[in-house]
């Protein structure tokens, strides 16, 4: 990330233009696809783009798979108990290269429990939109365990395997905006 691609300054999650999304082994056969509705997230770059940091907030009860019984469910004691735990957080502790690409490094918790994870990061750039705004856009993927943060609901199937499985992969397109100095 050099310092002509992403200028110093705090950025700020274009909701509107991003999306926290999911997907999760179901039944072994196939795979339930879901995204959160609603989440915040702060990128701080100093002078140096290296040493960037990102905080962010996942409203866990804004869940969407396309079916609102699941859902429900999902937010229930059962999974993601959102009435005791009702955000996940993300606090990164550093980004290193990857070639072209990035790894941010940082403490997720989801349910109470809070776990070191990686995100391959790719920077896609930045621009100054119609307004004038300076904005910049990222893709992240990784993969956690779910039973890890405490989502440790057993649904075994009559004939071997699970109903839900415990890796979740999670994709993040965000675009933020740089906050006028």
């Amino acid at each position: 990330m050099a310092a002509q691609e992403l200028k110093p300054g705090t950025w700020t999650i274009d909701g509107a233009h991003s999306i926290v999304g999911f997907s999760v082994r179901h039944m072994m056969v196939s795979k339930v696809r879901g995204r959160f509705e609603t989440f915040e997230a702060t990128l701080t770059v100093p002078e140096d783009p290296a040493q960037a940091s990102v905080t962010a907030t996942i409203d866990a009860g804004s869940i969407n798979t396309d079916n609102g019984d699941r859902d429900n469910h999902i937010r229930s004691a059962d999974f993601f108990d959102v009435d005791t735990h009702p955000q996940f957080t993300f606090r990164s502790t550093g980004v290193e290269a990857k070639g072209e690409d990035f790894v941010l490094k940082g403490d997720l918790t989801i349910k109470g429990n809070t776990r070191p994870i990686e995100l391959d990061l790719e920077f896609n750039g930045s621009t100054v939109d119609p307004y004038g705004l300076d904005r910049a856009g990222f893709a992240g993927s990784t993969q956690i365990s779910r039973k890890e943060f405490g989502v440790d609901i057993e649904m075994p199937m009559d004939g071997g395997g699970v109903v839900v499985g415990d890796r979740i992969s999670i994709q993040i397109d965000a675009e933020f905006t740089r906050l006028a100095d």
